[in-house]
């Protein structure tokens, strides 16, 4: 007994608890059981965990009601080639996403090396984060932030709470038609931002 799932097993086929549920499938009991938590993770460790994980930096923008909305957003990624479909998460305490719910669009901002400023003024709260950025609209409405390496345009597909945070799925309605003036992404890796290594010419 080792482990909390061997404890399990022992409860379930040799102790009390299985004389006293008697004829309940025991195959069912023993998936409820396996399911239990085993112990807490430490929120500060499993950050740190997840650091570990490179990624690219994007800021989610939408427009409502004559405000442009946004914020940075390192939880993205594809879901699906067809119908083209890509998914970003937010906290549910987010102040942003009820507005972009409402809207019911969003663009993707894929940000460029040369952006790690864009990407700490979108991820502040309680300031103008507009304030000095240059940006347009997409064809479905949506700002799209100038400098960005690519950006795509949605539609909210579907949502899915996940915990704290919820699941949002976009269909790709447009894309943009231009090569990107740059090809260096801006990357996150262990609580800092860095960028790929230059090819020798």
């Amino acid at each position: 007994m080792r482990t909390h799932s061997e404890l399990t097993v022992y409860v379930v086929y040799g102790g009390p608890l299985q004389a006293l549920l008697g004829t309940l499938d025991q195959h069912l009991l023993l998936r409820v059981f396996m399911s239990l938590p085993t112990a807490a993770i430490e929120p500060s460790r499993f950050r740190e965990a997840l650091g570990h994980y490179a990624s690219g930096i994007t800021v989610i923008t939408s427009h409502l009601d004559d405000e442009p909305i946004g914020f940075t957003c390192q939880s993205f990624y594809s879901v699906s080639m067809s119908p083209p479909l890509v998914s970003f998460s937010v906290m549910c305490s987010s102040a942003s996403y009820p507005k972009i719910r409402q809207a019911g669009r969003f663009a993707v901002n894929i940000l460029s090396g040369e952006q790690a400023k864009v990407s700490n003024q979108f991820a502040r709260r309680g300031t103008d984060k507009w304030h000095g950025i240059d940006w347009k609209k997409s064809p479905l409405g949506n700002p799209v932030i100038a400098g960005s390496l690519h950006w795509l345009d949605c539609e909210i597909h579907a949502e899915h709470v996940a915990g704290d945070h919820l699941i949002v799925i976009g269909e790709v309605k447009a894309l943009n038609p231009q090569a990107a003036a740059t090809t260096q992404p801006l990357l996150y890796f262990k609580g800092e931002y860095c960028h790929l290594p230059t090819a020798a010419a």
